[in-house]
């Protein structure tokens, strides 16, 4: 006897087998990701709205006292020459920072990149300064450019014989404070701008020398596109780390001085925020002051992303 066997129609399709649901539970997923929602809401969304609800409020720390004002400080801030002093510090000092942060880190990462002798030693020194906490950092340049007995000046002293005094002239702290942060976030670039090279088909930068490319016209026309995702992505995290982790730096070496006009030179905002908060104990002022930093960072960043983006190129 032979088996009869179902023929599909024609036209009909068979159905590929239904996949199978990781979670056959739909509550499950939920308790799983309840730990983290916990954290996050005891350590980020809680403070978050904390703060928001005491910028409206006019208090002192130490007094106790409370008062509601409503968006009074907001006004007072936005009028304050003091802080219009503050906002235009931070900007030159972010821009800087990413500047000269990125096209040093770009440069020594392609540096890096080249089979040398070495090459694996040279990239763990580049990368180490990444690996020191802010304030350890800034102790180590405050020992370096001491007016008195930091090396630096030794060394100057016996060239030109010159000892500036870097903590006590405006342009000079505000210099050296930028250098500082620079590199102290070089090895974290370093290492990003590393592993974009190394992704980068030889085929291409091939392709260009054929063609009569320099290197140049390889590097600039090439390699440098071919990088812009990278560097789009450090645009941001050097924006950050110049608006929240100059802190550090800025208290060890500077203490937000020398005096430059209305305030320090080196008084940027995540310090004169410190300054507010934990010296004077305005903490609404403190409040105030950390909401419209995160307005501050949310229009730089929806800038960048519709208008950066369009210079960016994904893929050779």
């Amino acid at each position: 006897m032979t088996s009869k066997r179902r023929v599909p129609k024609a036209g009909k399709v068979s159905s590929a087998p239904e996949e199978r649901a990781t979670f056959r539970n739909p509550v499950l997923p939920w308790l799983f990701l309840l730990p983290t929602f916990i954290i996050l809401a005891i350590f980020l969304y809680y403070p978050a709205l904390r703060t928001l609800r005491l910028s409206l409020f006019r208090s002192n720390i130490i007094l106790g006292n409370e008062s509601f004002v409503g968006l009074a400080q907001f006004a007072e801030l936005l009028s304050s020459p003091v802080y219009h002093q503050v906002i235009l510090q931070t900007l030159i000092y972010c821009a800087l920072v990413i500047f000269l942060g990125l096209f040093s880190a770009m440069g020594l990462a392609w540096l890096a990149s080249r089979p040398i002798a070495g090459a694996k030693f040279y990239r763990l020194m580049l990368i180490y300064p990444y690996a020191l906490s802010p304030a350890i950092a800034g102790t180590i340049w405050l020992f370096l450019f001491n007016p008195e007995i930091g090396v630096v000046n030794s060394v100057l002293s016996s060239l030109v014989g010159v000892r500036p005094r870097w903590l006590d002239n405006p342009l000079l702290a505000f210099g050296l404070v930028v250098l500082a942060a620079v590199w102290k976030g070089l090895g974290y670039n370093v290492v990003f701008y590393l592993a974009a090279l190394q992704n980068i088909p030889g085929e291409v930068s091939e392709a260009a020398a054929i063609d009569g490319a320099s290197g140049w016209q390889s590097f600039w026309k090439v390699t440098f596109p071919l990088l812009s995702p990278m560097t789009f992505f450090l645009v941001f995290t050097n924006l950050v780390y110049a608006l929240f982790d100059s802190f550090g730096l800025v208290d060890i070496l500077t203490r937000g001085g020398p005096v430059y006009g209305q305030t320090g030179i080196t008084t940027f905002l995540i310090y004169q925020l410190y300054e507010d908060g934990f010296r004077n104990f305005k903490t609404g002022v403190a409040a105030t002051q950390a909401v419209l930093m995160l307005v501050m960072v949310g229009v730089i960043t929806v800038m960048q992303f519709r208008y950066g983006n369009r210079r960016v190129h994904y893929g050779a």
